[in-house]
C-alpha cells in the first residue's frame, strides 16, 4: 500500500550520516528504536484507520457528501505541505525536541477530532494532525540515522521501520474495524493519545538529543505559498462539486491555486535556501519517479475511501468486515514488492513501473462492474489482488528512482519529495474524485425514478464513475513512466531505496 493510505515519513537526516558515520553507537540505540517505532506506528496507523471509521463520522457529525472529502485531504494537505519544512526543523531546531512537540500535538489534535461535534472541527483537527505529522514523522526517520551508526545496525533499523510503514496500513484497517464495530468512530482518533503518552514518557529519558549545525535558515514563505496553493486547489474541487465547474467560485480557487503555486517556484528560485531544491525535479528520471508518485496517490486514496463506502453503505458489511475486505490488496503489495526489490537491479524500473501501472489500472478499470448485488469473489477480490500486485511493482522502483544520481546534500530533500508528492497527489486526488462522484450520483437521481433501490444504484453509479478516473489517473502515470524515465539498471545498483508507506 501507497504511503499514501500510510501516512509515510522523509529520509531528511540522510544527509547527516556521514557525519556521524565514526561516532560510538548509543548504549539504549534498540530501546529508543521500540520508542520511535511505536510514534512512526501511531502516524501510519491514522492513514487508514480513519477511513473505516468515515461512514458513521459522517452521519453522526452530518457531514455532506461533498465535504466528506475534507476529513482526508485536510490531513494529507497539511502534511505533504509541511513535511519539507518539518524536516529541516528537525535538523536545525532538535530532533528529539521536534519529535516530542509532535508526538504532543498529534495527539492533542487526534483528541480534538475524536471529541469533536461537528464536521468543521473534525476537520480543522485533521489538519492540526498532518501538521504535527509532517514534524513527528522526518525526526523519526532522523533519529535513526543519527542513533545508528553502524551500516549492519543502521539497516536492521531501518527494516523495521520500513516493516512499520508497510504493516501499519494493515494493522490500520483492522483496528479501525474493531474499533468502530464494538466502541465508537471517535476511538479511531482517541486510540492515538494513549499511545503518545507512553511515547513521551519514554522518549525523554531514553531518546538523545541532536541537531545540525552552520546556517539554520527556514524558507518559510515557500512552506506557506505551497500549501495555501494545494488547499486554494482542493476547496476549487469542492466547489465544482456544489456549484459546477463553472462557477465563479470554482473557477477563482482553482486559479488562486494555480497563481500560489507558480509564486512557490519563484521563491524557490530565488532563496538561498529552498525548501525544495528544483534541480531536484528538473532530472528527467527523478521528476518522472514524483510526477508517477502523485498519480498513483491521486488514484489510490479516493479508491480507498469509495471502496470502503461500496462495502459499508451499499453491501451492508459491518466496519471489521469492511476492513478485513480490504487485507487481500496489502498482502498482494507486499508479496510484490518483495518480487521488485530482487528484480529492479536485474530488469531496471521502467518495465516494473509500466508493468504494474498498467496492470493496477487495468484491476482499477475493472472495479467499474460492481453493483448493487455482486459478489466480492467476483468483482471485488480480483481487483484488489491486481492492484496490490501492480502497485508493489510500482513503488520500489519508484522509491530507487528517487534517490538516482543525487548528491549527498540532497539526499533528504529528494526522498522528502517523494513523500510529499504523494500526499498532495492523495489530497487533490480525493477532492477530484470525490467531485467526480457527487456530480454522478446527483446526475443519477434526477433523472431516475425516487426510491431505495434507485439510491443505491445511483451510489454504485457515481462509485464506477469515480474507480474510472482512477484508473485513467493510474494509466496515465505509467504513460509518464514511459516517457520520463530513463535510467539504466546498472545505475539504481547503488541506489539505496527510500521508506515509503
Amino acid at each position: 500500500m501507497s504511503s499514501a493510505a500510510s501516512g509515510t515519513t522523509t529520509n531528511d537526516a540522510a544527509v547527516q550520516a556521514g557525519t556521524h558515520a565514526q561516532a560510538p553507537p548509543h548504549p539504549r540505540r534498540w530501546i529508543a528504536l521500540a520508542v520511535i517505532a511505536v510514534a512512526q506506528l501511531m502516524v501510519v496507523l491514522d492513514a487508514t484507520i480513519v477511513n473505516i471509521a468515515l461512514p458513521q463520522a459522517q452521519q453522526h457529525l452530518g457531514i455532506s457528501d461533498a465535504n466528506r472529502q475534507w476529513v482526508v485531504t485536510a490531513y494529507t494537505l497539511t502534511f505533504g505541505g509541511l513535511l519539507l519544512l518539518g524536516g529541516r526543523i528537525a535538523d536545525y531546531w532538535g530532533r528529539k525536541r521536534t519529535f516530542a512537540v509532535g508526538m504532543v500535538g498529534f495527539a492533542v489534535a487526534s483528541a480534538v477530532g475524536g471529541l469533536a461535534q461537528n464536521g468543521e472541527t473534525l476537520f480543522l483537527a485533521r489538519a492540526l494532525q498532518g501538521a504535527f505529522g509532517a514534524l513527528l514523522a522526518p525526526a523519526s526517520l532522523a533519529l535513526l540515522t543519527v542513533l545508528f551508526t553502524d551500516a549492519r545496525e543502521r539497516a536492521k533499523a531501518f527494516a523495521v521501520y520500513g516493516a512499520i510503514a508497510a504493516g501499519g496500513a494493515t494493522i490500520g484497517l483492522l483496528l479501525g474495524g474493531v474499533l468502530t464495530e464494538y466502541l465508537d468512530w471517535r476511538w479511531c482518533l482517541l486510540v492515538n493519545v494513549p499511545i503518545a503518552a507512553v511515547g513521551l514518557v519514554a522518549t525523554i529519558p531514553l531518546v538523545p538529543e541532536s541537531k545540525a549545525h552552520g546556517n539554520t535558515r527556514y524558507d518559510v514563505p515557500g512552506a506557506v505559498s505551497v500549501t495555501l496553493s494545494l488547499v486554494s486547489l482542493v476547496y476549487g474541487f469542492t466547489k465544482a462539486a456544489e456549484d459546477g465547474w463553472s462557477a465563479g467560485a470554482t473557477i477563482a480557487f482553482i486559479a488562486a491555486g494555480v497563481a500560489l503555486l507558480a509564486a512557490f517556484v519563484a521563491i524557490e528560485l530565488r532563496t538561498s535556501h529552498p525548501l525544495l531544491p528544483l534541480r531536484i525535479v528538473l532530472d528527467r528520471n527523478r521528476g518522472g519517479s514524483y510526477l508517477t508518485a502523485l498519480l498513483v496517490g491521486a488514484g489510490l486514496f479516493g479508491f480507498f475511501l469509495f471502496l470502503i463506502y461500496y462495502f459499508q453503505v451499499v453491501l451492508q458489511y459491518s466496519p471489521l468486515k469492511a476492513g478485513v475486505a480490504l487485507l487481500p490488496m496489502s498482502a498482494a503489495v507486499l508479496v510484490a514488492a518483495g518480487i521488485a526489490s530482487n528484480l529492479v537491479t536485474r530488469i531496471g524500473a521502467k518495465p516494473l513501473m509500466v508493468a504494474g501501472g498498467l496492470v493496477a489500472a487495468a484491476s482499477m478499470l475493472y472495479l467499474t462492474r460492481i453493483g448493487v448485488d455482486t459478489g466480492f469473489a467476483s468483482h471485488v477480490l480480483p481487483s484488489e489482488l491486481g492492484l496490490g500486485l501492480g502497485l508493489g511493482l510500482v513503488f520500489v522502483p519508484m522509491s530507487n528512482l528517487a534517490l538516482v544520481g543525487v548528491p549527498e546534500h540532497d539526499a533528504g530533500a529528494a526522498s522528502a519529495t517523494l513523500n510529499a508528492t504523494q500526499q498532495v497527489g492523495a489530497s487533490l486526488g480525493t477532492a477530484l474524485l470525490n467531485t467526480i462522484y457527487t456530480s454522478a450520483v446527483t446526475g443519477y437521481l434526477t433523472s431516475h425514478a425516487p426510491g431505495p433501490q434507485a439510491q443505491l444504484q445511483g451510489l454504485v453509479h457515481g462509485y464506477t464513475r469515480a474507480f474510472a478516473w482512477a484508473a485513467a489517473l493510474l494509466l496515465i502515470a505509467a504513460v509518464t513512466t514511459t516517457v520520463l524515465v530513463k535510467v539504466r539498471r546498472h545505475e539504481l545498483a547503488a541506489t539505496g531505496g527510500v521508506p515509503i508507506g
